[in-house]
Formats: structure tokens, C-alpha cells, sequence
């Protein structure tokens, strides 16, 4: 058996830190994960020599937790007064020994001179319901340990780090008991390490730009990433995928990752304007650190252990919660084609959004997105955060009347409510906005975040921020009305404490494809988005633009457009997660059209869902059930790369005929020269149908299977 500081020829080690290895001559082998929980709670040791005193060894407190499968083990220790943590998937080291801890203002803090005082385990097993989302049932299956520690010099301070090791990854916090000592505190620092086994490619975006989270995913070896937002998503191997992020951000500073070297990342904390990052008072908690494990690209996807880790609902009635799909004024302005401002190209009119909620009705949409409708928007809006008024609309909108309209053609209005980052403006008016909505019976707002050019003193994902963010969703949900935020705080999971969190953006959505000068978003685009910014939550892309080359639009010269084929437009309402999917076009390009029956029929609330396949940048096959119905829907995109696949259909019910509606790509189609040639068919499947699908480059299919009686 070969034994050293570092990685076994054999199996994967849990290492101690390497300074240690050196003073002690001590080399902790861990067999296969599955192995290594056999031998209980301590970590099983194999020392081929001491040379260093046995008081040295002492000194070394080290603890395990296994995951209920027994395939995922965490090791937390600590040497020298400092604390770290492994984490194994099988026969990977994924995590090599990372520290952990945190830097407070002052002469105290959980940084060194650390001592473990007492370690507890418990296991929880339960299934919770979703009132909407990807699936219906959900398994919160976990292993836990919770360690406190408690500092050597005085006054002696404790901080309990607690670990929940699931089948799917780890989730790990830092927790501070209410204790004599140590009221209100301030974190400088947090030193959070993900220190992965090499160095290997990630998926990632910029953190601290001025478009928040609005940026092109990047794939680059860990060491070239610099400062980036989460979820960064690691290709370890060809069977090994990792997301970092976090859950459950409620009063805390959001955390962004730097590279600090070769497979080696850090947590950086956003700061408050004073360089501070954290304003606490015992007791306290800080979001789970979270890693994220699968052997497949869509094990990620269908991982739910953000949600798992955020506490339950605090609705107790959530039947007024409901996804469904919405039309809008918002596409028209990005085409130039009309102004949120008030004048004579105003958007927002009450002749204009009649004939949307007219068009909503005839075909079964739930909403109507009105943008530019209050006071506020004239001249350079993004500098208009102290002036918007929340309840006051312009003179050529009814708001009230249109409500009413609404109401009688079972449509509703969905409200917006842009703030230019004008925070204090927004929270004064807040409670009084939501009361005029939930009177007229406004059912969901969507929020908006803009500050390119505002001269403001808190970073947008600062902890000053997230509170505001939590502040609305919370007041949002005493009237009843539902939320979906543009320029967002990042998802971490919330929607399963507060539902009516329903979506957000978060991302560069479709609007880019309207004005981004590099031409808009690449074909890749969509394959990436599922692997990445879709493993935090919800994504608010507004999909569903048929008019792909803009010739609709006034903007003279156009400069960009939608790079998919038609066919792609559909599938992304299946590959892109959201409870509210909007058809983002101008209703006329949608009238008469045959493509057009599948953005009416597709839902928005499923069952199930299943990965059929997936490449993160160059393709992935998504399989959603219906949660009112027994059809399934099935989208496929493809980047810039023409594609083939056999996709079994072993995922429907067995002795159940289906007939499957297929939304394809012309076979000359492509997303550059002939984006809007598609073929409309049907036919016979069952279970053991296997479906050829072809994709051509930038393209993609879309297919809803629904039940056609029994196999004879």
C-alpha cells in the first residue's frame, strides 16, 4: 500500500494539511467512501511511522459523516488551531483539506487557536411537497454533524460549523449560540476554501461588474477564473460534475468565489460601503456553503438539495400561488418600438394593454405584463430613483379600469414596479403599492433593479441588499401577491420558505438579443444556462420570440438578434426552468401562427422531470411530466453544432399509448440563414419508442406526448 501526503495510487486520501504531514510524518489513507463509513465515526487511520512526539498527535481532532448512501464522506479537523475539511465521492478526493472559519472585527474571531468542545450527529429522512416546481415530491435525506469549537484564549467564544452530507453533495454553515461575550458582532472575512483535488475547467461569470449577473458564461481552468459569482460549475471529469453556491442567503453577505491558484477558490464576502461584510447579532447563521456532486451533467440539474437546505414554507396557505404563463408590453421598447416614458410612442396605454388582455383571454394566458405605467419614467429613468411613484399611473393608463377589464376576461394584471436602485424610495411606497395591487387584484409584480448609472454607496448583492430583497418578498406575500425580480439578489433556494418567490432573472435573458451590440446571445447560450445560472433556481428568460431576425423592430440599424432556430424557441420553454414563462414577442407575430399551439399548451408546473442527455455548451435534452395531466414534454437544443440522438422514451407510463406532437427543424433549417423553417407532425409512441432527433445548428425540437388510451 503506497502512502504519502497527497493522493494514493490506490484510492482517494482525506489529507491533513500538508505542514502537518511534514511535522508528524502521519499519512491518513481513506479507502472508497462506501469502505470508509464502515468504520464508524472516527477516521480510520493508517500511520506507516511516527517520528513526532505523541503530544503533537494529541492535538489533532479530526471527525467524519458519511452520506445515507455511504458514496459521499466529509472529514472535519483541525490542526494547529484551525479548522478544515475534506470531502470524498466515491473513490475522488473532490475537496482536498480547505480551511474554514471567520475573521471578526477586533482582537477576537474563528480563525486559529481553535479546540473542538463537543461534536453532534442526527440523521433526518422525510419527503416534503412542493407547491410548485420541477417536481412534485421532494426528499430531504440527510446525514449531520455539528461540531463546536470553541476558542483557546479568552474570552473563550464558541462557533458551531454543522455539516448535512446527502447523497448529492454537502451543505455546511457556520452557526454562533447566543452566549456571554459576544452580542452584536461584525465578520471582516470568511475564509471558506474549495481547494479541488486539480485544476480543472469551470463555468463561470465576473463578479463586482456594473450588469450585476448579466454577463456570458466562460469555461477556463480554475486558476484563470479571478473574482466570479456562483453557482460556478466544475467539469472534474467525464464522470465527475460540482456546483458551488450557497442556500438559504437570508442576512448575510452573498458570496462570490476567487481563485486564489490552481484549483483553488475562496469565499469572498460582497461588502458593506464601510469595508465591512457581515453585521450579526448571537444568535446568528450564515447561509450553507454549498458543493454539489453528480456523475453526469444532468445529475446537477435534477439535484435538489439548494431547496432542501432552506427552511419550510411560512405560508401556510399557498393556494393562491399559482404559475402560469403571461404576454406583455416590455418587447416593444426593447425594439424601440414604443418607450416606457410618457409621449406619443408610450407603451403603457390603456388602448394598448386592452388588446393584450384581449389576446391573453383568447388564448388561455394568465397575465398581462404592463411595463412604463406609473409615474416616474421620463427622461433618463435609471436616474430616476428617488422620483418613481408606485400607485400613481400616467394619464393614459387606467389602471384601475384595466384591472377591472382584466378581471372579466379571467386575465390578470401583472404589475412592475421598476426602482433605479432608489432602495429607501421603494421601501417608503412599499406597503402602500402592494395594498393598491392586492386591492385591484394584481396577482404578481415583477421588480426591477437598474443601476447602471446611479451613483449609490451598497454593492447590489451586499448584505444591505439582500435584506431589502427579503424585506419585499415578505411584505409581497402579507397581500398576497406573487414576485419575480429583474437585477435580483441570486437564488439560493428561498422559494421553498417563501413560495411566492416565483422566478427571477439573474442572467442574460432575451432582451439582449434585442440591442447587444456583439449581436446578442450565442447559440451555446441556452445549453449552458441549465448547468449554471439554472442549478440556483427559476430563470425569468422570457422565451418564445418569433420574429428571430427583428424585422419588426424600428431600430435603425439593427444590430443584434435571436441566434435559434424556431423550433429552439419552443424547446427552451421545457429546457428553461420557470413557474412563470412569459411569450415574450409582440402578440401579432403569434396570431395565426402554427408554432404557436405549443406556447399555448406547454405548462409551467410539472411532475417530474427528467435529463435525457446533456454536453454543458453544446447540447442537453430535458423531459418534464405534467403536474395537472399525464403528458410530458420533451425540448432539445443544440449550440452552433448541427446534432443526432436516440432518445428512449422509457420514461412514460407502460401500457399507455401516446401520441407525440413533434415541433422539429426543417431539414434545411439553421439558425443563421434559415431560422424559421419547422415541421409540425405526430405520431404513434409508447414506452419503448425510441425517437430519432435531429437537431440543426443553433437549433432544436420541441414535443408534448400526451396519452392516447391503452396498448392493445
Amino acid at each position: 500500500m503506497a502512502v504519502a501526503c497527497g493522493r494514493s495510487i490506490h484510492s482517494a486520501f482525506v489529507n491533513l494539511p500538508r505542514s502537518f504531514c511534514l511535522i508528524t510524518n502521519l499519512s491518513p489513507f481513506v479507502m472508497k467512501a462506501s469502505s470508509l463509513a464502515a468504520h464508524g465515526s472516527v477516521l480510520f487511520l493508517v500511520s506507516m511511522a511516527w517520528v513526532a512526539s505523541p503530544t503533537i498527535a494529541q492535538q489533532i481532532d479530526h471527525v467524519m459523516v458519511s452520506s445515507p448512501d455511504e458514496e459521499v464522506v466529509v472529514v472535519f479537523l483541525v490542526s494547529g488551531g484551525r479548522a478544515f475539511y475534506n470531502v470524498v465521492f466515491g473513490d475522488e478526493e473532490v475537496i482536498e483539506p480547505s480551511r474554514l472559519g471567520v475573521r471578526l472585527q477586533g482582537p477576537r474571531g474563528f480563525e486559529d487557536g481553535l479546540e473542538i468542545r463537543d461534536v453532534g450527529r442526527r440523521t433526518v429522512d422525510e419527503t416534503w411537497r412542493q407547491p410548485w416546481g420541477e417536481v412534485r415530491d421532494i426528499r430531504n435525506h440527510f446525514n449531520e454533524l455539528a461540531v463546536d469549537l470553541v476558542t483557546a484564549a479568552e474570552p473563550f467564544l464558541t462557533m458551531r460549523i454543522v455539516f448535512r452530507v446527502y447523497d448529492d453533495g454537502v451543505g455546511f454553515r457556520y452557526e454562533w449560540p447566543e452566549q456571554d461575550g459576544l452580542g452584536d458582532f461584525v465578520i471582516m472575512d470568511e475564509l471558506t476554501e474549495f481547494a479541488l483535488d486539480a485544476d480543472h475547467d469551470a463555468w463561470w461569470i465576473p463578479a463586482y461588474r456594473v450588469h450585476r449577473y448579466e454577463y456570458l458564461y466562460r469555461r477556463s481552468p480554475i486558476s484563470d477564473v479571478g473574482s466570479v459569482h456562483t453557482p460556478v460549475t466544475i467539469e472534474a471529469d467525464d464522470d465527475l460534475y460540482v456546483s458551488i453556491h450557497e442556500a438559504a442567503l437570508t442576512d448575510y453577505a452573498s458570496m462570490t468565489l476567487q481563485s486564489t491558484g490552481p484549483g483553488k477558490l475562496e469565499a469572498d464576502l460582497v461588502p458593506w460601503s464601510d469595508g465591512t461584510k457581515v453585521k450579526a447579532t448571537a444568535p446568528f447563521v450564515s447561509p450553507w456553503r454549498t458543493i454539489q456532486l453528480a456523475t453526469s451533467p444532468g445529475g446537477l440539474v435534477t439535484s435538489y438539495l439548494i431547496l432542501n437546505l432552506n427552511e419550510p414554507s411560512r405560508i401556510l396557505d399557498t393556494s393562491w400561488i399559482r404559475p402560469g404563463k403571461y404576454v406583455g408590453i416590455w418587447w416593444g421598447m426593447h425594439l424601440d418600438n414604443w418607450t416606457w416614458e410618457s409621449g406619443p410612442r408610450h407603451g403603457a396605454t390603456t388602448e394598448n394593454t386592452k388588446r393584450y388582455i384581449d389576446f391573453a383571454s383568447k388564448h388561455g394566458f394568465d397575465g398581462v405584463l404592463v411595463e412604463g405605467w406609473n409615474i416616474g419614467w421620463d427622461g433618463d429613468w435609471t436616474r430616476n430613483g428617488e422620483e418613481f411613484s408606485f400607485t400613481r399611473p400616467y394619464p393614459d393608463f387606467d389602471l384601475e379600469g384595466l384591472a377591472e377589464y382584466a378581471a372579466r376576461r379571467n386575465v390578470a394584471i401583472i404589475g412592475h414596479h421598476e426602482t433605479a436602485f432608489g432602495i429607501d424610495n421603494y421601501e417608503r411606497q412599499l406597503e402602500d403599492a402592494f395594498e393598491l395591487y392586492s386591492r385591484l387584484g394584481v396577482k404578481a409584480v415583477k421588480t426591477g433593479y437598474v443601476d447602471n448609472n446611479v451613483h449609490r454607496h451598497e454593492l447590489h448583492h451586499g448584505q444591505y441588499m439582500v435584506r431589502h430583497f427579503r424585506r419585499v418578498v415578505e411584505s409581497a406575500a402579507r397581500h398576497r401577491i406573487m414576485v419575480n425580480v429583474h437585477e435580483p439578489i441570486k437564488d439560493t433556494g428561498i422559494r421553498r420558505t417563501w413560495p411566492n418567490m416565483m422566478t427571477r432573472e439573474g442572467a442574460r435573458g432575451m432582451e439582449y438579443n434585442a440591442w447587444a451590440t456583439e449581436g446578442g446571445n450565442p447559440p451555446e447560450h441556452e445549453t449552458i444556462l441549465p448547468f449554471t445560472r439554472g442549478l440556483s433556481g427559476p430563470f425569468d428568460f422570457t422565451p418564445g420570440v418569433f420574429d428571430l431576425t427583428l424585422e419588426s423592430s424600428t431600430r435603425d440599424p439593427l444590430v443584434s438578434r435571436v441566434n435559434t432556430t424556431l423550433a429552439k424557441a419552443l424547446a427552451n420553454y421545457v429546457v428553461i426552468y420557470s413557474p412563470l414563462h412569459m411569450a415574450a414577442d409582440l402578440v401579432e407575430n403569434y396570431e395565426g401562427h402554427p408554432a404557436f399551439k405549443f406556447i399555448v399548451d406547454v405548462p409551467t408546473d410539472w411532475e417530474e422531470t427528467v435529463v435525457l442527455n446533456g454536453k454543458i455548451g453544446d447540447y442537453v435534452t430535458v423531459a418534464r411530466k405534467d403536474r395537472g395531466s399525464g403528458d410530458w414534454y420533451v425540448g432539445s437544443v443544440t449550440d452552433e453544432f448541427a446534432r443526432q440522438f436516440d432518445v428512449p422514451l422509457s420514461f412514460l407510463e407502460e401500457g399507455v399509448a401516446y401520441v407525440a406532437e413533434i415541433y422539429a427543424d426543417a431539414f434545411s433549417a439553421d439558425w443563421d440563414t434559415r431560422p424559421l423553417e419547422i415541421t409540425i407532425t405526430e405520431r404513434p409512441v409508447t414506452r419503448d419508442t425510441v425517437l430519432e432527433v435531429r437537431l440543426v445548428p443553433g437549433g432544436g425540437q420541441a414535443i408534448r406526448i400526451r396519452p392516447n388510451g391503452s396498448v392493445n
